[in-house]
């Protein structure tokens, strides 16, 4: 029997489905090889959405670049760890304008401001984690089958408990009030192991190996700009391209 169909009936049986996100337009290419980062180990602890967990001092700031040269001139930096129960996150931007408005989780958050991490955990299938956070604290948190070209997100079921993500933000400069004048903005926000099922090669330990990739968007003055760490085309969604996630044991 065919790994792929089988694996993409499972996840028919475990999820909902809900509208997948689309990226258009030129950017700048960026040839090269694709980007490591080593993924270092910490104990659990709690978020407060301004990255002061000692935690985070001990590892440096990974930048993003900015994918369109006329873009907003905003700086973006992510930092990642990881622990025996998820993975945690950090991302930082430069900004002028909070442009966010939506009020719930699992919106269509690409169309405002917003943090993504991509999570593709196993080259075997072609299916990958996507999780997107807004300045208001709201989350899209969705698995993404995509067969040559042709995907779809999947909303978690039975979400709640210890298949609940932790995510905190704060703004820098100004209010966290939709369409404030800012200076910048931070996600903090937990992603439990529990929540990737049915994703294979999870959790990870010292020495594996995933792919992944991070974003931005912008869309301040009705100017979208965008920023990624491993150089993609036109879609967020080429995996392929995606950089790699060592995890490490110190």
């Amino acid at each position: 029997m065919d790994t792929s169909a089988t694996f993409c009936a499972a996840l028919t049986a475990l999820c909902l489905i809900a509208p997948a996100t689309g990226y258009d337009g030129g950017v700048q290419p960026r040839p090269g090889e694709r980007p490591r980062l080593s993924v270092r180990p910490a104990d659990d602890f709690d978020l407060s959405g301004t990255g002061e967990h000692g935690a985070w001092g001990r590892i440096d700031w990974t930048p993003l670049r900015r994918r369109q040269p006329d873009g907003h001139p905003y700086d973006t930096r992510f930092k990642m760890l990881y622990s025996n129960t998820g993975l945690y996150f950090l991302m930082d931007g430069t900004d002028r304008i909070l442009t966010a408005t939506m009020t719930e989780d699992f919106m269509n958050l690409w169309t405002e401001d917003v943090f993504e991490v991509f999570l593709w955990t196993d080259e075997r299938h072609p299916v990958y984690f996507e999780y997107e956070i807004s300045p208001l604290n709201h989350e899209l948190p969705i698995l993404i089958p995509n067969f040559g070209g042709q995907f779809l997100g999947w909303r978690p079921w039975r979400y709640d408990r210890d298949r609940l993500t932790r995510k905190a933000t704060s703004t820098l400069g100004g209010p966290k009030q939709s369409l404030a004048a800012i200076q910048g903005w931070r996600a903090e926000f937990f992603i439990p192991y529990t929540l990737l099922n049915p994703l294979q090669n999870v959790p990870p330990k010292p020495g594996t190996r995933w792919r992944g990739n991070f974003y931005r968007m912008d869309h301040d003055e009705g100017k979208r700009t965008q920023w990624d760490w491993a150089p993609v085309g036109d879609s967020f969604h080429e995996y392929e391209k995606f950089g790699d996630l060592l995890f490490v044991d110190r």
